[in-house]
C-alpha cells in the first residue's frame, strides 16, 4: 500500500486492481490547461512530457473541446462498412500534405506499424514471392508492443519473456550505412526506421544518411517505411520529419499528436502499395471513427494553418540553445540533440533521479534510454515555460555538482 497522503485512495485502487505494467509516479492528475496540469491536491506542474508527444495543442485545447462536443452530438461511431465525412476529410488532408496517395486509419502507433508491416509483406509476396521475407530494422528502435511491432523493435529489454518472437526481422545500427549495405541482400523487402529515434534517446540521422538509405533501397527494389508516430505532426518544425531530409518513404505511420489525446493512428502509402490491401485484407472496428477523425482533422488544420510549424521551429531553436548553454556550464550533459520540440540531453549518469527532482519542483519530464532527458512539450509552449525548465535543471545540476 502506498503511504503517500496525496492520491492515496486512487493509488491504492491502482495497486489493488490494475496490472502493474507501468512505473507510475505518486501523482494523480485531474486537470490540464495548455502546458500545465494539476493534481488532486491542487498542485500545478509544467508538462514537458505532453502525453509522450501527444498533446500538440496542449491540454484541454478549446479547439479540441469544441469539435469533440459538436461531433459527439452528431455521430460517434459506425462500422467502416459505411462512409463517414470526417474520415474522408482527414484522409484527404493527410494525402494533400504528404507523399502518400492512400490512408488506413487505426487506433494507435503500434497498430499503424502493424498495418505497415502487413502491407509491405503482402505487397512483397505478390511481387516477389515468399522467399523475399526480411525487414531490416534499427538497433535501439521502438515500433510498438504488439507481437509484430515488438519483433521489429531493436531494444532487447522490452522483448524479454516473449519468445518466440515473430521471424523475418534483421537489425543493424542506426546511422551506419555500411552495416545496412551488408545486411540488405536479396531476402530483404523493406527497411523500417524512425527518422529520429525517440524512445532510443532522441538520436538524429547524419545529414546524408536517410538519402543514402533511400538510394540503397531503390537500387535493391526494397521498400522504405518511416515510423513517424513520435516525430510526425509538426513536432520537428515540419509536418513530417522526412521533410527535413528530402527523402520520401513508401509507407509512413502516424499516431500520438494526430488526435491530441484521442486514440487514432494512420498508415499512409503510395498508390502502388495500397493495391495490395483489397477488401477483407486488413480491418479494424474502431479505426477512424467519426469522433476521432473530426478532432484529428481540426488538429491537423490548426497545425498547418495557425503558425504552429513556424512557432515550433523558432521556439525549438531557442530551447535547444538554452540546453546547449547548460551543457557548457554542466559537464554531466554529454550531448544535446533533436529538432524542433523533440529534444534530448544525454547525461553521463542515470536520468531517473533528475526526473524525480524535477517532479518535486513542479516540472514533468521523462528519461529515455536510461540516461537521456527527453523533452516533448506541447507545440504551443513559450519562452516563459522553457526558461522555467532551464532554470530548474540548472539548479538541480548545480546541486549535484556541489554534492559530488
Amino acid at each position: 500500500m502506498n503511504n503517500d497522503p496525496q492520491s492515496s485512495s486512487t493509488i491504492s485502487l491502482a495497486d489493488r486492481y490494475m496490472f502493474q505494467t507501468y512505473g507510475r509516479f505518486p501523482v494523480t492528475l485531474v486537470r490540464g490547461e495548455g502546458c500545465r496540469v494539476w493534481d488532486e491536491e491542487g498542485r500545478e506542474y509544467l508538462d514537458f512530457v505532453g502525453g509522450i508527444a501527444v498533446c500538440a495543442l496542449g491540454h484541454s485545447s478549446p479547439l479540441v473541446t469544441r469539435v469533440l462536443k459538436e461531433q459527439s452530438e452528431k455521430l460517434v461511431h459506425v462500422s467502416n462498412l459505411y462512409y463517414t465525412k470526417p474520415q474522408m476529410e482527414l484522409a484527404r488532408l493527410l494525402v494533400e500534405n504528404s507523399f502518400a496517395d492512400r490512408v488506413f486509419f487505426c487506433n494507435s502507433g503500434a497498430e499503424a506499424n502493424e498495418a505497415a508491416i502487413k502491407l509491405a509483406r503482402r505487397y512483397s509476396n505478390e511481387k516477389f514471392g515468399q522467399d523475399r521475407n526480411v525487414i531490416i530494422s534499427m538497433d535501439n528502435s521502438f515500433h510498438g508492443r504488439t507481437m509484430a511491432t515488438l519483433s521489429a523493435t531493436g531494444q532487447t529489454k522490452i522483448k524479454i519473456g516473449y519468445d518466440p518472437l515473430l521471424g523475418g526481422f534483421r537489425f543493424v545500427p542506426f546511422n551506419d550505412i555500411n552495416a545496412l549495405e551488408k545486411a540488405l541482400d536479396d531476402s530483404v523487402f523493406a527497411v523500417m526506421l524512425e527518422p529520429i529515434q525517440g524512445e532510443g534517446g532522441v538520436v538524429c540521422p547524419g545529414p546524408s544518411y536517410l538519402k543514402e538509405v533511400r538510394d540503397m533501397c531503390k537500387k535493391r527494389d526494397a521498400l522504405i517505411i518511416f515510423d513517424e508516430v513520435q516525430v510526425g505532426m509538426g513536432r520537428t518544425g515540419r509536418l513530417f520529419a522526412y521533410e527535413h531530409y528530402g527523402v520520401m518513404p513508401d509507407i509512413m505511420t502516424l499516431a500520438k499528436a494526430l488526435g491530441n489525446g484521442l486514440p487514432v493512428g494512420a498508415m499512409l502509402s503510395t498508390e502502388e502499395l495500397a493495391k495490395a490491401f483489397g477488401p477483407g485484407s486488413h480491418a479494424t472496428t474502431f479505426g477512424g471513427t467519426p469522433l476521432v477523425t473530426a478532432v484529428s482533422h481540426a488538429v491537423l488544420k490548426n497545425i498547418l494553418e495557425d503558425g504552429q510549424l513556424e512557432h515550433c521551429r523558432e521556439i525549438g531553436d531557442y530551447f535547444k540553445k538554452g540546453l546547449e548553454n547548460l551543457s557548457r556550464k554542466h559537464a554531466l550533459i554529454k550531448e544535446v540533440r533533436g529538432l524542433g520540440l523533440i529534444l534530448g540531453a544525454e547525461l553521463d549518469q542515470p536520468g531517473g533521479p533528475i526526473v524525480d527532482a524535477c517532479l518535486e519542483q513542479g516540472l514533468l519530464i521523462n528519461c529515455a534510454h536510461e540516461n537521456v532527458l527527453r523533452f516533448l512539450p506541447p507545440l504551443i509552449v513559450g519562452k516563459k515555460e522553457i526558461d522555467f525548465l532551464l532554470g530548474t535543471l540548472d539548479n538541480i545540476f548545480e546541486k549535484i555538482h556541489v554534492e559530488n
